[in-house]
């Protein structure tokens, strides 16, 4: 038999441990993209269960249906308009009155609801004891308790949905919120009003559309307008009256007493349903908090955790990195010897796995690095950090909630761009804008690993550690010149929420580095390989070239002579054969561009190679390091560590490599992330003096950095 289809929508607020049963329910059986028409994520997953076929949507975490925020929007747009089969409500136990808001307004709606009491073991450690048989009774809704991060209580949850989904039974009518007298009787008289006038294919509760009504809900008003064109200024006016009404009687606006009205319903569940022991708890999180967020090491121990990240991604890393490099050696080496000479031999070995495989191997440290961002997001250590950065941010006129996008832009810049939507300020939104690039994302951390481990060796964690800094430093001294000057205006009050401390899941953290390393993947299987196709071909052409001297000739020289042993004649020959293939690459269409743009790199010390590759990264940073896979392997073919060997031999130093660093840390971003901008700024001037700004602020540094080693003596 067909398996029947179920479907089931995740709601709740921020912090509520929605992800984290999301993530156990689905596993790894999970598709992300955006909702139609916006940019806020869309996380689907889908699992067989009790012989049902249950597609789970987590919805994006919101504290209220009040369409303030995209992020409310879409969620009460999905639940109205999408009818999910069940929709349940993740309740953090331990905030329950805050959590109980979206629960009152869910009610509301003519939906099949299930309210799960999560984190169940937080409010007993803190003395809190709820009723959930009381608590279903009063709500009229089923009610379960889970512990989402030990997985206990997912089984039962998914019964209790599907046996919800296959009730019968109608819509308590119980289940609507009572309100005072002259509310309920504002809105019989206008549900009545709309009912006689309203189109019979009317989405929308009529009831509940009365309430939005009269709280104002531009949302409600245009879809009335777009519904009934006829009659749709006569019901407007309608409301219009009842508000008026009302704010006479109460000489507020009504969405502000029936706010309260909620908040007064909810205080008496509370009463009914909560009991908190008289016996002092121990509120770990708090005592935690008492080192982690001290006045006086708070900053120090978060620097040190960032510190400890960069030495485990590169030390760590380093091992699977080497595994992967020699695979990818070990597949060159083969194809070498299988494959005729060709143009298609070329292009498979020194374009695809030159390109591609001088990048791939860098996947391990790209998971280390996700798997430690995943650990501060899953603790919340991440809100901790923002806390201690709220000093240092008030510096440059931004608070501590700025400092999350930052934080997030050490995984990709463009979900941390798309993150300062939170931020209240258009100010602050596109100030914090400007500076997240600054933050090294993970797309640049292969350049920094290649570079660090070539010609810092033992130091390499630390010189990275440093480039990290460098960024976050440059983006506060940047955001205090902005601030003085293009965005003068007071700072922006804001509240910093502190989640409870959490275990984090270990299958949670690798749901977490599966996600990443797909992008991961995805981008070696499209943009790279075609960009290792595209700098191949500028390498590879023209195939005529005029060279210095006749290579041929003098390698039949160096055969017929006896002058020579056959080990010394092998080495003059690798000698030659390196030198025609080096003349080659420059003389190509690669090395033309490369000589062209010389001249703008060289005070930085950078070479015509590094001038390209930086070139090729405003598509995506990764190709950098394909580049120079590329350009410098042509050199030093089938060697192990062929490019490390390359770079070391080549006029590069570790002076111009830290140079090339810090040019990739601070210039213009790839092609998503300005994209990114555009949209979020809505603003091609914000987008373009991006760009422009980023760069001199990169070609700056790194000429000071370089010429002021060189005054130095350092190399």
């Amino acid at each position: 038999m067909q398996k029947k289809n179920i479907t089931i929508a995740l709601a709740g607020n921020p912090n509520s441990g929605k992800t984290t049963i999301f993530n156990n329910i689905t596993g790894t059986r999970q598709k992300v993209g955006n909702w139609p028409g916006v940019t806020v994520e869309k996380k689907e997953g889908s699992v067989s269960k009790y012989g049902y076929d249950l597609k789970i949507i987590d919805l994006p975490g919101t504290y209220s249906l009040t369409p303030f925020s995209i992020e409310e929007i879409v969620a009460r747009n999905f639940v109205l308009e999408e009818s999910p089969d069940v929709v349940i409500d993740i309740i953090d136990a331990s905030n329950l009155e805050r959590s109980l808001y979206l629960a009152t307004q869910l009610r509301e709606l003519d939906c099949k609801v299930l309210f799960v009491l999560n984190m169940a073991d937080v409010a007993s450690s803190r003395g809190i004891k709820i009723n959930a048989d009381k608590l279903s009774e009063l709500l009229d809704v089923p009610v379960v308790f889970t512990t989402g991060n030990k997985n206990k209580g997912i089984d039962n949850l998914l019964k209790t949905a599907i046996k919800l989904a296959e009730s019968t039974s109608a819509i308590s009518q119980k289940r609507k919120v009572k309100y005072s007298k002259d509310i309920e009787t504002s809105i019989s008289k206008l549900q009545d009003f709309i009912e006689e006038r309203i189109e019979e294919n009317f989405p929308y509760n009529i009831r509940w559309t009365a309430i939005k009504l009269l709280e104002n809900d531009k949302i409600v008003r245009k879809r009335i307008r777009q519904k009934n064109e006829n009659k749709s200024r006569e019901i407007l006016s309608e409301v219009e009256t009842h508000r008026k009404h009302l704010l006479a009687r109460f000489d507020e606006e009504p969405e502000i007493v029936m706010t309260d009205e909620r908040y007064g319903f909810i205080a008496g569940i509370m009463k009914e349903v909560v009991k908190t022991s008289t016996k002092r708890r121990i509120d770990t999180s708090r005592n935690i908090d008492l080192v982690l967020t001290n006045r006086y090491i708070g900053f120090p121990i978060f620097i040190l955790f960032i510190w400890i990240m960069f030495q485990t991604t590169f030390t760590v890393g380093s091992y699977p990195m080497e595994w992967l490099s020699s695979g990818v050696n070990w597949l060159s080496a083969t194809l070498e010897i299988f494959l005729p000479d060709s143009f298609l031999k070329d292009l498979i070995l020194n374009g695809i796995i030159a390109g591609v495989g001088s990048v791939i191997i860098f996947l391990p440290n790209i998971l280390i690095l996700f798997f430690f961002i995943a650990i501060f997001e899953d603790t919340g250590y991440m809100a901790r950090a923002a806390f201690l950065m709220d000093k240092i941010m008030h510096l440059i006129g931004l608070h501590g909630k700025s400092f999350i996008p930052m934080l997030m832009g050490f995984g990709c810049s463009v979900p941390a761009i798309m993150a300062t939507r939170t931020l209240e300020s258009n100010k602050d939104r596109i100030l914090t804008i400007l500076i997240t690039p600054f933050m090294s994302c993970s797309a640049k951390l292969p350049i920094y690993i290649l570079l660090a481990g070539t010609f810092f060796s033992a130091r390499a964690g630390t010189v990275i550690f440093s480039i990290y800094i460098t960024g976050i430093i440059l983006s506060i001294i940047t955001g205090r010149l902005f601030r003085s000057t293009i965005f003068k205006g007071a700072d922006a009050p804001f509240v910093m929420e502190l989640p409870p401390y959490r275990v984090p899941m270990i299958k949670s953290l690798v749901i977490h580095m599966w996600d990443r390393s797909k992008m991961f993947l995805k981008k070696m299987g499209g943009i790279i390989l075609v960009g290792s196709i595209i700098i191949w071909m500028l390498t590879a052409f023209p195939r005529n070239i005029n060279y210095s001297m006749n290579y041929n000739e003098e390698i039949n020289k160096i055969n017929a002579s006896s002058s020579f042993t056959e080990k010394q004649k092998k080495a003059a020959i690798t000698k030659l054969k390196l030198t025609e293939k080096a003349e080659k690459t420059e003389k190509s269409f690669m090395g033309r561009i490369g000589k062209t743009i010389a001249p703008v790199f060289a005070p930085i010390g950078i070479d015509w190679r590094g001038s390209v590759a930086l070139l090729t990264g405003f598509v995506a940073k990764e190709i950098v390091v394909s580049s120079l896979g590329i350009l410098y392997s042509a050199e030093k073919a089938d060697e192990p560590d062929a490019l490390k060997n390359a770079l070391l031999s080549s006029e590069m130093t570790p002076l111009s490599a830290l140079s090339l660093m810090v040019f990739v840390l601070l210039y213009l971003p790839c092609v998503a992330t300005i994209a990114t901008i555009r949209k979020e700024t809505g603003s091609l001037k914000w987008t373009l003096f991006s760009i422009t700004y980023s760069t001199f602020i990169a070609w700056t540094a790194a000429f000071c950095l370089y010429q002021g080693g060189k005054v130095l003596g350092l190399t």
